[in-house]
């Protein structure tokens, strides 16, 4: 036997309730048997009870759906076939490398990298990089090419910079997207990638620069704001923080390293961890369990979706990321030199050593 529950009413007490449900019960049991009925009627209860809560669709599941992550491959594969392309327009033995024999490994011809004395990371000379859309200040305010914001997060050095960046975008895309989904993944992707873009345009002015630490570092900032954010529906938080914390230190290091952009890595850093807050924002916890839990009346419980601090936070990062990307594209186009209004954010992508000069 199973029993309908009908709609509750906010006025109603548990007694009636109860009493009403007594009543339905006891005109479809026979009544010569009391002790045997009432036995009935409480093995028939807890079982009806149970069997609710086991059909009842759960919203924390519902809230918790893994996406399939599809876009961090894609973006992957994009680099690699970029890259494959790069080395086909390259063709080193074409060139004056090549004409003396010094393309490596030989054996791979049209394909064969640059000498490593040119390009120590195993990829295509700076001349086919800048050919296929490198970052480069010049052509970009100068030239009227705004698109080498956007192809040079593409674009990478060699087979040793592509490994440890699609190794990262790997280990920390996919972890998002699955929990997240592929649109705010990829938007936080490309318009990190964008913001870091911008700060190194605005800084470096004589080199070229390409790769996607700057989208990949993104990813990384909006993990972090993603766990701040979030902060009550995590159970390990403090060895979650120290474990990103560590990896963006480690990251910007490598930067302060010459010929390492770490302008485009503090600039997809900053953009990302600003979109995290407003991309990535889960409900509070307890929220989604309260909305299938009835109070002691029977009415659903009032708790708000999100708490007041997330409102804030949201509201804070959506008007920075926006004035931040406006006002960076303003100066660019205006060719503003970053270092003549920030005179020691030089330090910030190098250190010059008793090794090496910057």
């Amino acid at each position: 036997m199973r029993v309908y529950f009908s709609r509750v009413i906010n006025d109603t007490s548990p007694s009636e309730i109860l009493i009403r449900k007594v009543n339905i019960l006891k005109e479809k049991l026979p009544c010569h048997h009391h002790h045997h009925h009432q036995n009935s009627l409480n093995v028939i209860s807890l079982r009806d009870n149970k069997t609710l809560e086991e059909t009842m669709p759960s919203r924390k599941n519902i809230g918790n759906t893994q996406w399939t992550a599809w876009l961090t491959p894609v973006i992957v594969l994009a680099c690699i076939a970029v890259f494959i392309v790069a080395m086909f327009i390259n063709d080193c033995p074409k060139t004056v490398a090549g004409a003396n024999g010094d393309c490596v490994p030989r054996f791979l011809r049209r394909f064969s990298f640059q000498p490593l004395r040119e390009n120590p990371l195993l990829g295509p000379s700076s001349s086919t990089l800048e050919k296929m859309g490198a970052l480069d200040r010049s052509k970009v305010v100068n030239g009227n090419e705004k698109w080498r914001l956007v192809t040079s997060m593409w674009l990478h050095a060699g087979v040793i910079h592509l490994i440890v960046n699609m190794f990262n975008v790997v280990l920390i895309g996919f972890r998002l997207e699955q929990q997240f989904g592929f649109i705010r993944v990829g938007l936080i992707y490309l318009i990190a990638g964008l913001g870091g873009s911008i700060l190194s345009a605005l800084f470096l002015q004589n080199n070229i620069s390409v790769g996607a630490s700057g989208a990949l570092l993104g990813l990384l900032g909006a993990m972090l704001s993603e766990l701040l954010t979030n902060w009550t529906i995590y159970a390990n938080k403090l060895a979650a923080l120290f474990t990103v914390l560590f990896i963006v230190a480690i990251d910007l290091a490598i930067g302060l390293l010459p010929w390492v952009d770490n302008f485009a890595h503090i600039g997809g850093f900053l953009t990302g961890f600003l979109l995290g807050f407003v991309l990535l924002v889960r409900p509070q916890y307890g929220w989604e369990e309260s909305g299938n839990s009835p109070s002691q009346y029977g009415a659903p419980r009032a708790r708000s979706k999100y708490n007041p601090c997330q409102y804030l936070l949201f509201f804070i990062a959506a008007v920075l990321v926006v004035a931040g990307l406006a006002v960076g594209i303003v100066m660019l186009l205006k060719g503003e030199n970053g270092n003549k209004l920030c005179k020691w954010c030089h330090h910030l992508d190098c250190i010059e050593t008793s090794r090496w000069t910057c």
